[in-house]
């Protein structure tokens, strides 16, 4: 029951949970007892809201910065990921394979916002070998959830 739960929940969080409980076929505190259960266990970590910033009047600057670390003694790459996620303005940091260790998302208010960032603060940690920054210039889909306007078809039917 977790699984269909946490399918439900995770593509609209604001689902009314009698409604879940009757998709479900069981008991709305059957429901309410899961999700609290997996609140308390942190398998739900939090819940969001998915903002198209692009169309409000607040201007923002969202970047995927690619970091190459050295792992510290008997940490590994622990230790540097929490050195990085615990700045305010960082989103996200994940362990990732290929040619960098971490990639890091962060949002600020210019370019200049996520350059001093990367220059200041995340260039400057020891562990740090390098650092690749890529701007997002258009999402087209975020967490399962299509953000670009879906093209019409502008052709005129024409019969014979």
């Amino acid at each position: 029951m977790r699984e269909k739960i946490l399918t439900f929940i995770e593509k609209n969080s604001r689902v009314d949970l009698h409604d879940l409980a009757v998709l479900l076929g069981v008991d709305e505190q059957m429901v309410i007892n899961e999700l609290e259960a997996m609140e308390a266990e942190h398998v739900i970590c939090g819940y969001h809201t998915l903002i198209d910033w692009d169309k409000t009047d607040v201007e923002k600057v969202t970047a995927m910065i690619e970091v190459r670390v050295t792992p510290q003694r008997d940490m590994g790459f622990d230790k540097v990921a929490e050195r990085i996620y615990n700045y305010p303005e960082v989103n996200s940091v994940y362990l990732i394979s290929g040619g960098f260790d971490l990639m890091v998302t962060l949002e600020g208010k210019t370019l200049r916002d996520i350059s001093t960032f990367v220059t200041d603060k995340l260039s400057t940690l020891d562990s740090v070998l390098s650092t690749k920054t890529n701007f997002i210039l258009k999402k087209y889909k975020d967490h399962g959830t299509v953000m670009a306007e879906t093209s019409k078809d502008e052709r005129i039917f024409m019969t014979p």
